[in-house]
């Protein structure tokens, strides 16, 4: 299942303000949530970490 264009965006932009790995909201993604973690890595969230 895909993440829909609009909030895949918002947290593209979310992401980009934060070092550490968040959500679509901008809270930090626990080590522990592994579902959350594969939708951040699949849609390629990751990619946005500020450096």
């Amino acid at each position: 299942m895909s993440l829909d264009e609009r909030v895949k965006k918002n947290w593209i932009e979310i992401q980009k303000k934060h070092k550490v790995p968040v959500n679509a909201i901008g809270i930090k993604i626990k080590d522990n949530d592994k579902k959350t973690l594969q939708v951040w890595k699949e849609e390629g969230i990751d990619a946005y970490l500020k450096k």
